[in-house]
């Protein structure tokens, strides 16, 4: 649940529309979706959008505790991702 007045996050939820890096084809998610497997090769395509959970106080509040650490824990899998 969004929180009123949130300037972060859009009140409706949009379509994202990715490509598989594995197989080339089009995964769509919801802005609010943490990841979308591919329908094509089970291939998990994260949302990198979801940057707002980085630097709002009230993130946890604003999405949910189970939200908020799946989240968080996309962004950590991430940093490792550019590292290695």
């Amino acid at each position: 649940m969004t929180m009123f007045g949130c300037q972060a996050r859009p009140k409706t939820p949009t379509i994202i529309e990715k490509v598989c890096p594995q197989c080339g084809h089009e995964i769509e998610m919801f802005s609010i979706d943490s990841q979308m497997p591919c329908e094509h090769c089970g291939f998990v395509a994260y949302n990198d959008t979801l940057s707002c959970v980085q630097w709002c106080a009230h993130a946890k509040e604003c999405v949910g505790e189970e939200m908020y650490n799946a989240m968080m824990e996309i962004v950590e899998n991430q940093k490792r991702e550019r590292r290695a």
